[in-house]
């Protein structure tokens, strides 16, 4: 038996589309902007050890111990994603901000918009005052 090949012809179309500058892409930058200056003031308070600020297109990472980044970092990427699941599975609404306190430190993350932000300082540190600086 003689076996027969196949063709398999396909057509596609190519769409091109102008990108007109998004005004939500705008708004979007200038509140990464103005986080990253209210972070870079609050990491110069007493007790603040540093921030990691972050969107889908760009991160900002302050550290004054830059030996922990990759664990901040961890830390900072997975109570954000562990407070989105609580929220959904517990229907409770958006989560504002989560407080994770340790031995030593602790961190206070937040979504605002499209931004992820993890601010770490020591334990001691009023928290509260940090809130109510970067989110008013």
């Amino acid at each position: 038996m003689v076996k027969r090949r196949k063709s398999i012809h396909e057509t596609s179309t190519t769409v091109i589309m102008e990108d007109e500058t998004d005004v939500s892409t705008v708004e979007e930058d200038q509140t990464f902007t103005n986080l990253r200056t209210n972070l870079a003031e609050i990491n110069k308070f007493e007790g603040i050890l540093g921030y990691i600020l972050r969107n889908a297109t760009s991160a900002t990472i302050d550290l004054k111990d830059p030996a922990k980044l990759v664990e901040y970092a961890i830390l900072s990427s997975q109570a954000l994603d562990s407070s989105q699941e609580i929220s959904e599975l517990f229907a409770i609404g958006e989560i504002e901000s989560v407080l994770i306190e340790g031995k030593d430190t602790k961190a206070l993350c937040m979504a605002i918009g499209e931004n992820k932000v993890s601010i770490f300082m020591e334990k001691n540190t009023d928290h509260t005052d940090i809130l109510k600086r970067v989110a008013p």
